[in-house]
């Protein structure tokens, strides 16, 4: 067991229940026990609702640029289960990328944080700060690159979700492989569209022709 982290670094308690709420036990065991694909990437009214009563206010500070402590990593940034340090800005990237498109969800806010996300990321994965996180945090860890409208931040979103498929343990392989395949679908969308068509109304944004045509049968991503 680590030893118990000095109070001044011990992870803030809104950030340590985004995280126990998102991740159950996954972060102390590589991966949660239950199966959380549908809270993670259903479109749920009711899940929705619960995520704006429980941390919608933690929500719109993080996007209004606030919580900026709880970007700082190791060591302030705070522990998760194991003694793994940064906790608090990944709680913070969940709050940015994941819980912001529950509240808002089909809203031009669902995406307000999504700069801010990739920022908190880029700084992360250049200090290669994501080697030390368990599977399922570096999967949320990476998300916020997968929902880029940039073609270089796509294309290392395909190159961390690879390089994931390749490490997984096996009984991780078929999950890992799925999370590639999204990062690929998105990742041709930029190539094709240089942004993603299903943003564009609630964006204000006048769809093209083929955008137009795309839209009457392409992804939407729960948006």
């Amino acid at each position: 067991m680590p030893d118990p982290l000095p109070d001044d670094l011990a992870l803030p308690a809104h950030a340590t229940a985004i995280l126990d709420f998102w991740f159950d036990d996954g972060l102390a065991l590589g991966w949660p026990t239950r199966d959380l694909s549908a809270q993670w990437f259903g479109a749920s009214a009711a899940l929705d609702r619960q995520i704006g009563q429980q941390f919608g206010p933690w929500v719109k500070q993080a996007q209004a640029g606030g919580l900026q402590d709880w970007e700082r990593g190791d060591p302030d940034g705070g522990a998760m289960p194991g003694g793994i340090r940064g906790g608090a800005r990944l709680a913070l990237v969940i709050l940015l990328d994941q819980f912001g498109r529950n509240m808002f969800r089909g809203k031009r806010q669902a995406f307000a944080g999504d700069a801010r996300a990739q920022q908190l990321v880029g700084d992360a994965l250049a200090q290669r700060l994501d080697a030390q996180l368990p599977w399922v945090a570096k999967v949320f860890m990476y998300m916020p690159l997968m929902h880029a409208e940039q073609a270089a931040l796509q294309d290392d979103c395909v190159r961390y979700f690879t390089a994931l498929a390749n490490q997984a343990p096996p009984e991780l392989q078929a999950r890992m492989a799925s999370h590639l395949d999204f990062a690929r679908q998105h990742r041709d969308i930029i190539t094709q569209f240089g942004r993603f068509p299903h943003r564009n109304a609630v964006l204000g944004r006048t769809s093209t022709a083929p955008e137009r045509k795309f839209l009457k049968n392409g992804p939407r991503f729960g948006q």
